[in-house]
């Protein structure tokens, strides 16, 4: 099983930022903070994931799922 499959049956297509907070091991006021006013490549990788359903933000758990993919490819090498 891989990283997508375990996320989507833990969370589903969408994580909200509650999910993604639980996952990153942060607190929710922070990671919105963070992606809110950083310019570091990270907030910007996952804010490429993220999307609004009226005023609802959610985060592609496909796209979540690939950059934890990234991130443990490079720091094996």
């Amino acid at each position: 099983m891989n990283t997508f499959d375990m996320l989507k049956q833990q969370f589903g297509p969408l994580l909200t930022l509650q999910d993604l907070s639980s996952l990153l091991q942060r607190s929710p006021d922070g990671l919105r903070i963070s992606l809110s006013s950083s310019r570091e490549a990270w907030a910007t990788q996952i804010n490429s994931t993220k999307i609004r359903i009226g005023r609802r933000v959610y985060f592609r758990t496909a796209g979540i799922a690939e950059l934890i993919d990234q991130e443990f490819a490079t720091k094996q090498s």
